[in-house]
């Protein structure tokens, strides 16, 4: 199996302790060098999500963590799905998630504020986020976050980001699948910490 946007293998060993054998992909040298710290017998390739080709075909291929919302215009969307399908074996599976924009869109008509918080290793941490629609390429929104570690001297400012991020409807993803030569097994509704979200799965067809 294949994770696309492997990020720093956090789920590596669930596949290799399920007997899966892994591999991840990643654009990020960076992460990918934790990965291979971590889980030194499965493979991790550096490599675009959208052209890649491996050393040999695998039998499914999953996304998670809504990777595919990184991808702005339909024509980087297809691109991969083309990739994808390029190295999968025949009627090899594709899993997905995907933040739905018919419900999600609509809930962010203005400019909506979030906080999500955390803990780790008895600290306290949360993340100050604004999502604004941003419709250049589709069905996104702008993501800004700010991010603080909880002091007794109040929150303590630890870095900041902002992205574009997209979201899809069923047709949308359904369509582009299919012109990319997939055929679309099933949608299952699966609610994220924070979107309304699908999870898709489809096979090489």
């Amino acid at each position: 199996v294949l994770e696309i946007g492997c990020g720093s293998g956090h789920l590596t060993p669930r596949f290799e302790q399920a007997g899966f054998r892994y591999a991840g992909l990643d654009l990020s040298a960076d992460m990918l060098k934790i990965a291979r710290s971590k889980s030194p017998e499965s493979d991790f390739w550096e490599a675009d999500m959208r052209h890649f080709d491996l050393p040999e075909p695998v039998d499914g291929a999953i996304m998670t963590g809504r990777t595919i919302s990184y991808l702005l215009p339909f024509q980087d969307v297809y691109d991969c799905f083309v990739s994808v399908r390029q190295n999968l074996r025949d009627k090899g599976l594709f899993c997905f998630d995907f933040i739905d924009a018919a419900r999600f869109i609509p809930r962010i008509r203005e400019q909506e504020r979030v906080v999500h918080r955390a803990e780790y290793q008895g600290k306290h941490f949360f993340r100050e986020s604004f999502w604004k629609p941003n419709l250049t390429y589709g069905w996104g929104f702008d993501w800004k976050s700010t991010y603080y570690e909880e002091t007794e001297k109040g929150p303590q400012l630890l870095g900041a980001d902002d992205s574009t991020i997209s979201a899809f409807t069923k047709e949308d993803i359904a369509l582009l699948l299919q012109l990319a030569g997939f055929e679309v097994l099933g949608f299952e509704d699966r609610p994220s910490y924070a979107f309304e979200t699908w999870v898709v799965v489809s096979r090489k067809s």
